[in-house]
């Protein structure tokens, strides 16, 4: 492996590591979508609307509001929502107790 390759190996390791713990990297960005399908990710996680208002922090009342579509989630909420889309069980490992 030529030294340049090894070095723009590197340096994109860092970038990664400098994102990954908060930092701004110039040129990544993350991407949140626009639209969700509440519904279709508390499918996934096998939950009841109940239990998975609790989970994510909201009321019953907000959840449904999402799942009909009258109100739509925003900002934290929308992230929580994608990261769960990608692994329904991330509430459960992230909040549980070390073992």
């Amino acid at each position: 492996m030529k030294k340049s390759n090894f070095e723009g190996l590197m340096e994109g390791l860092n970038e990664a590591q400098r994102f990954a713990g908060g930092q701004r990297v110039r040129g990544m960005r993350v991407h949140v979508p626009h639209d969700v399908d509440v519904a279709a990710i508390r499918a996934k996680t096998g939950l009841s609307q109940s239990v998975f208002a609790d989970r994510v922090g909201v009321s019953l009342a907000t959840l449904r509001n999402w799942e009909q579509g009258r109100r739509h989630p925003d900002g934290p909420a929308r992230v929580l929502l994608a990261l769960l889309a990608r692994d329904p069980l991330i509430v459960e490992s992230m909040l549980s107790p070390a073992a």
